[in-house]
């Protein structure tokens, strides 16, 4: 997946002229000012913490929402999707580090147990794996310690709810991504790698 928050639409098209057909998006208004001006055919999922007052706009115009943090949300997507009449694929956001900025589910909460039970029962909304973003310290080893237990937790999850689809682990990013793929990610989120490093604002 490339990353194309604050990046202009001109420079996502360049990508997908280079063959990138998935992008992910950080914010709901962002993506919605740009993405006329995109070309079709690609998929384009939210990738940055979805509040769910935004959860209409969300479930209209992006492909698919990678960070489910709590039923709430998952019942508005299911609505909002019911009402775009369209199948919604969503992740579901583990939180395995202790940094207050991270978003996601804690990993024994009773909410996300009765998210993992109630997602076979979805009609919109299809809960298709896991995302995590592991902690920002520089030690590679720390990413690698967190990447292993969401897979550990995939397999888990996938031996209690067996009807729940869990193939997708979304883990790694520009700086630590050679360690999820050893650890077991399907899928990347890679930014800066692909697009240099952002414009500092303000």
């Amino acid at each position: 997946m490339a990353v194309s928050k604050t990046r202009p639409a001109a420079l996502i098209c360049e990508a997908v002229a280079a063959g990138v057909t998935l992008f992910g998006e950080n914010r709901v208004q962002e993506f919605e000012a740009k993405r006329t001006e995109l070309p079709a055919g690609i998929e384009v999922h939210l990738i940055g913490h979805l509040q769910s007052n935004k959860a209409a706009k969300a479930a209209a115009i992006f492909s698919g929402i990678d960070t489910v943090d709590s039923l709430r949300l998952l019942d508005r997507l299911e609505e909002a999707a019911r009402r775009e009449q369209k199948q919604l694929p969503v992740l579901l956001e583990i939180k395995l580090s202790e940094e207050e900025a991270k978003t996601g589910f804690a990993p024994e909460s009773a909410e996300l147990q009765v998210v993992l039970e109630r997602a076979v029962d979805l009609q919109n909304v299809a809960v298709r794996g896991l995302m995590t973003v592991a902690p920002f310290d520089g030690n590679p080893e720390t990413a690698r310690l967190c990447f292993r237990e969401l897979r550990k937790m995939r397999r888990a999850f996938t031996h209690r709810h067996p009807r729940v689809n869990f193939d997708e682990l979304s883990m790694g990013m520009s700086g630590d991504f050679e360690i999820a793929i050893e650890e077991g990610s399907t899928l990347v989120r890679i930014g800066t790698a692909l697009f240099g490093a952002r414009e500092r604002r303000g």
